[in-house]
């Protein structure tokens, strides 16, 4: 259910160490940013813009694995249509 879930800490630093990272990409930060931002915010859910970036990073296969777990984590987040 969306809405009552948060960002737990292992996804937290893969999202943290996504955004610090100078060699990631767009859509990766967003994706991880989305991610971090909803660490202790169980009322938070992903935006559609968030979450289409964080479908096109997982399908990407030059990802990182801490690219993926961080959209993997804000893709769950997202409101379900």
């Amino acid at each position: 259910m969306a809405g009552s879930k948060t960002t737990g800490s292992k996804a937290a630093s893969a999202a943290s160490k996504t955004l610090q990272s100078q060699s990631t990409g767009t859509a990766s930060k967003t994706a991880a940013a989305s991610a971090l931002a909803q660490t202790s915010a169980p009322n938070k859910t992903t935006s559609s813009s968030a979450a289409s970036a964080a479908s096109k990073v997982l399908r990407d296969g030059r990802t990182s694995v801490s690219s993926k777990s961080a959209a993997g984590s804000a893709l769950s987040q997202a409101k379900k249509k």
